[in-house]
């Protein structure tokens, strides 16, 4: 007998046809339907767990990457003073609340756990300006490495949990001195990760805000009309038109005006010198007088330390945040690779002053580490290379079953800070492709013969040449020796 079911209006009848051929009571069926029910629920057990959207595992080869990135930051950040910091994943829910204008929506809350209400950290800005109110530090120039966490949308570059890099310098300073290290800094970092050309563009908040008043926008409507500007690197001008004109109430008019000049963009000093000649709008609003002082003591510090030419001037740059205060910067990635902004940071004097009511100006940028790596794994692949998931430096291969003498030599390396792992296996090949597959540069083999001589074997395994027998005394002298000639 078959039972088809044409369309679901059908299933009703089919159900009832079906049950027809049953005895509801009968043993049989009963005993049936609970073999059908245990194993539906064994292949719920069986199924392959999943991540949360927006989340990823990293794999042993994508860790060697990230840690030769962290150890490169890391560097860059010590090179200029910064000490490290770390703050509590999650921070009471007032802290972030009203920091991050429209994109508070985005800050993931957690549930009342003791009374407290909190919510995971969005950036780490925000955290380190509440521990400088917090224990009343009124300069210190820190870098933190840590996860932030976005309930956005995840997209291709684009995740809810992610690390950030952070760089900032808090205090009272000579003008501009922190704002040009720390796009120093950042053209460090983007220069030696290696990843390819990129470029930053520039901006000031003040800068913005003249632009906005000399088009007729009121005041009040500053923050609201930057966030659709900020979004022209993603949608053309016509689309942010349409925004600013039906949903934020802008004449026409003022919408073709703020056009003509977020088209402006290019060499600094040469956008500088244009924004600064006679009968310029800008040079009639006394807060873009203030930015265009404070761009050019700061672009004149960047041509002399070389790092000018990596640096655009673009008056379309609005960086959505609402605590930004002054300079505004934003790195761009210009490789086959489309992830979209690299790193982003500026000004933000007011940010302490709303936690403690004490003002201490700061200034700081923050890599998006994970487009970053994106573009470094991307990069491994084209150019087809093993990528080493560990850094040892030797196996030690003792062929047979003796695991206290491999015990004996492998703690001598270790002793001697030489990465070294070990094997005991009849068989020298199986050790060798271990060696070989892991990219291990040396093995070391211990066999009868070699136990007899009292010597040990050292081969390079990249080109198996022929190897160097070596006084079972001298092992660590004599690898230390070759590993040395080979780094150099």
């Amino acid at each position: 007998m078959r039972v088809e079911f044409g369309s679901l209006s059908n299933i009703a009848d089919g159900a009832i046809e079906l049950s027809s051929f049953f005895d509801p009571k009968n043993a049989e069926l009963d005993s049936f339907l609970k073999k059908v029910k245990e194993i539906v629920e064994s292949n719920e057990v069986r199924r392959l767990p999943k991540i949360p959207k927006g989340t990823r595992d990293f794999g042993k080869e994508q860790m060697a990457i990230r840690g030769r990135a962290f150890s490169i930051i890391e560097s860059v950040f010590k090179k200029h003073g910064a000490v490290g910091l770390d703050t509590p994943v999650f921070e009471l829910r007032e802290t972030l609340m009203g920091k991050y204008g429209e994109d508070s929506k985005l800050i993931y809350d957690l549930a009342d756990q003791g009374g407290e209400l909190c919510s995971l950290r969005y950036d780490l800005t925000v955290p380190f300006a509440r521990y400088l109110a917090m224990n009343n530090i009124n300069a210190l120039k820190r870098y933190q490495i840590a996860k932030v966490y976005r309930r956005d949308n995840p997209s291709k570059g684009r995740y809810r949990e992610f690390y950030q890099c952070d760089f900032d310098v808090a205090g009272q300073y000579e003008k501009m001195e922190p704002d040009f290290e720390v796009v120093q800094v950042l053209t460090e970092l983007l220069d030696e990760l290696n990843i390819g050309e990129y470029e930053i563009k520039l901006n000031h908040r003040k800068l913005l805000d003249g632009m906005l008043e000399i088009c007729g926008v009121s005041s009040e409507k500053f923050r609201t009309v930057c966030s659709s500007i900020d979004k022209l690197d993603k949608q053309p001008f016509e689309q942010i038109k349409k925004e600013l004109v039906e949903e934020k109430g802008l004449a026409v008019e003022t919408v073709d005006k703020i056009g003509s000049f977020v088209k402006k963009r290019g060499p600094p000093l040469e956008i500088l010198s244009d924004l600064k000649n006679v009968g310029s709008q800008f040079l009639e609003n006394e807060g873009s007088v203030l930015a265009l002082n404070d761009l050019e003591i700061l672009f004149r510090a960047l041509e002399k330390s070389k790092a000018i030419n990596k640096v655009v001037f673009d008056l379309s740059l609005a960086r959505g945040l609402d605590y930004y205060t002054g300079v505004i910067y934003e790195a761009v990635f210009k490789g086959a690779t489309q992830v979209g902004s690299i790193a982003a940071g500026g000004r933000y004097d007011n940010l302490v002053g709303m936690f403690s009511g004490k003002q201490v100006p700061a200034v700081g940028v923050s890599l998006g580490i994970e487009r970053v790596f994106t573009i470094m794994e991307q990069l491994e692949k084209e150019r087809n290379q093993v990528i080493r998931a560990t850094e040892t430096q030797v196996l030690v291969a003792v062929l047979g079953n003796d695991l206290p003498l491999a015990a004996e030599v492998v703690r001598e390396l270790w002793a001697a800070n030489i990465k070294a792992e070990f094997g005991t296996n009849k068989k020298f090949m199986k050790q060798y492709d271990r060696a070989k597959q892991n990219g291990i540069p040396w093995i070391m083999t211990i066999g009868e013969n070699e136990l007899k001589e009292g010597i040990v074997l050292l081969q390079k395994v990249e080109n198996k040449e022929e190897g160097f027998k070596i006084p079972r005394d001298r092992i660590v002298e004599e690898l230390q020796k070759r590993l040395n000639a080979s780094s150099s």
